[in-house]
């Protein structure tokens, strides 16, 4: 890979282990509004998507209304959701800090809501790392798999797409970056990951952090 001049990190499930915490929750609600699934099928089908998207995809495709204020119900339930703390992805701390320490800028853009990123970073404690560069797909008129989000970021940045890296672990967030002509990893250490659907997005797969600077052709 050509080095990137940006490096742009998804955040949940790339910089932070939130992702089965928060589709467990989310099979409960479906549940409760009388639609089966399980954990792996509910990641596989959400995630990479905000809360607002969830809600219009059951609507037009199951006829579910999880309702307009499904998605400030859900930011109210982050606190007791992570109660019991939340994990860094290993090795990613090490990894933003070498990128930091070469000078290679790094950016976070996520489908949460900053107040989200602000809560998960925060008790990860990467979040002195990162709070000065965080966008969020409520920034932009669509989110992922929609390429807005990153070229918001590359933009803000003051990068051009093509000179960008992506990492992510969503099908639609892989979707995204490429749409938008970025560079585009794939983290795949989760056992619910959807290799096959991240690689036929076009991702590189890779399954250990210590390994990313040098994949993206910087050490």
């Amino acid at each position: 890979m050509t080095p990137p001049q940006l490096v742009i990190f998804d955040c949940d499930g790339v910089l932070v282990d939130t992702e089965n915490t928060a589709n467990r929750r989310l099979v409960e609600i479906l549940a409760e509004h009388g639609f089966e699934t399980t954990l792996a099928g509910c990641r596989k089908r959400f995630m990479g998507r905000t809360m607002k998207s969830v809600r219009e995809m059951l609507l037009a495709e199951d006829g579910i209304d999880l309702g307009a204020d499904f998605p400030d119900r859900w930011l109210a339930e982050l606190p007791a959701m992570f109660a019991d703390g939340v994990e860094a992805i290993p090795y990613v701390r090490d990894a933003i800090l070498y990128l930091q320490a070469i000078d290679t800028p790094l950016c976070v853009a996520s489908s949460a809501k900053v107040e989200k990123m602000h809560m998960t970073l925060g008790a990860s404690g990467l979040l002195p790392l990162l709070e000065d560069v965080l966008f969020s797909a409520w920034m932009v008129d669509r989110g992922k798999p929609a390429p807005d989000l990153f070229l918001h970021a590359a933009e803000t940045m003051g990068f051009e797409a093509e000179r960008c890296a992506v990492i992510e672990d969503s099908v639609a967030g892989v979707v995204a970056g490429k749409a938008a002509g970025m560079a585009v990893l794939g983290y795949a250490a989760d056992p619910l990951t959807d290799r096959e659907g991240l690689a036929e997005a076009g991702a590189v797969l890779f399954d250990d952090m210590r390994a990313l600077p040098a994949l993206l052709g910087l050490q």
